[in-house]
């Protein structure tokens, strides 16, 4: 029985093979996200049910792809969502953009446009959401860029020490060796755009310095981006103490995810008092992220879903 074609798209060799995958492995990817069985003869893909999103889909795939080369899932599901986004979908020429060693990094959501124009705007810049959303990546790929550009002369890594089973005295190594595993989300993110010599010719330099939150007590940070990651574990005292450090013409950026709080008590934790006090406040803003925003990937963006509306009421109850 020949099947029922509803709509095809024709992509050009190149960017056939860089939407599609090596051996297809976008395919059922692309499938989930449309709702629909789809079909390949060479570059042709065509949908086997209705889908309204299909052809202007595999448009922003083929450009995008053209661009960037060969596409992740993770991308194609950014693509995705700002096709369902008419508030970010705009044109990318009106969009804000990070430019930083000849890439340009450019929102992916609403509120990750929103959190861009804040870091370009703001000195002080709280992000709260969960996981996946781009907080940690978009803040240290714009500190990079103030950095590299000769804006501020220093990135400032900071991150509390809140692990479970585990503290920095029994880690083996010296500091820098201990705090490698607590920090190594935010040298994912500078890695894709720095090679790791150059980080560690900069970390040489002084030019970007990692620190456990305790140890910036008593410091002002002058002409630098700080940046503190996984605020949620920083106590109130820990998080007044940080942004106290501003010194001349530097920045905050304060990212963490209210809904993973590793503290003993989730009473002690600083990020959402901070939100509350600080909103209003002029050179301040507070962006909120929520799973619809999460451009990790559908999957994760369904997990964070799943834990928001029941995990994490039992772990509340838990807690009282």
């Amino acid at each position: 029985m020949a099947e029922t074609v509803m709509d095809s798209y024709v992509f050009t060799p190149e960017a056939a093979a860089a939407v599609l995958g090596p051996n297809d492995r976008n395919l059922s990817y692309l499938e989930a996200l449309l709702g629909t069985d789809l079909s390949v003869r060479g570059t042709s893909v065509s949908s086997l049910s209705p889908s309204p999103a299909f052809v202007p889909l595999m448009k922003r795939l083929e450009k995008t792809a053209m661009k960037n080369g060969l596409l992740t899932e993770p991308e194609i599901f950014m693509e995705y969502q700002l096709l369902s986004d008419p508030e970010a979908a705009g044109s990318v020429s009106e969009r804000p953009f990070i430019a930083v060693q000849g890439r340009s990094v450019y929102p992916k959501s609403a509120q990750q446009e929103r959190f861009m124009r804040a870091l370009r705007n703001d000195q002080v810049v709280l992000a709260l959401g969960p996981a996946g959303t781009g907080k940690t990546f978009l803040s240290v790929v714009w500190a990079l860029s103030e950095v590299l550009s000769g804006r501020k002369g220093k990135l400032l890594l900071a991150r509390p020490v809140v692990e479970a089973g585990e503290s920095l005295g029994f880690l083996p190594g010296d500091l820098q060796q201990k705090l490698s595993p607590y920090l190594r989300p935010l040298y994912d993110a500078m890695e894709y755009v720095l090679h790791p010599q150059q980080i560690k010719r900069m970390e040489d330099a002084g030019t970007i310095e990692v620190a456990p939150l305790a140890y910036m007590r008593g410091r002002s940070v002058n002409n630098a981006v700080m940046i503190l990651d996984e605020a949620q574990n920083a106590s109130r005292s820990q998080m007044k103490m940080f942004l106290t450090r501003i010194g001349e013409n530097s920045q905050a950026i304060v990212s963490g995810d209210p809904s993973q709080i590793d503290l003993a008590r989730r009473s002690e934790s600083g990020l959402e008092e901070a939100a509350s006090l600080l909103s209003g406040i002029e050179g301040i803003s507070v962006i909120r992220f929520t799973h619809g925003d999460t451009i990790r990937s559908r999957i994760v963006r369904d997990i964070v879903r799943a834990y928001s509306e029941g995990g994490n009421e039992k772990e509340h109850q838990n807690d009282l």
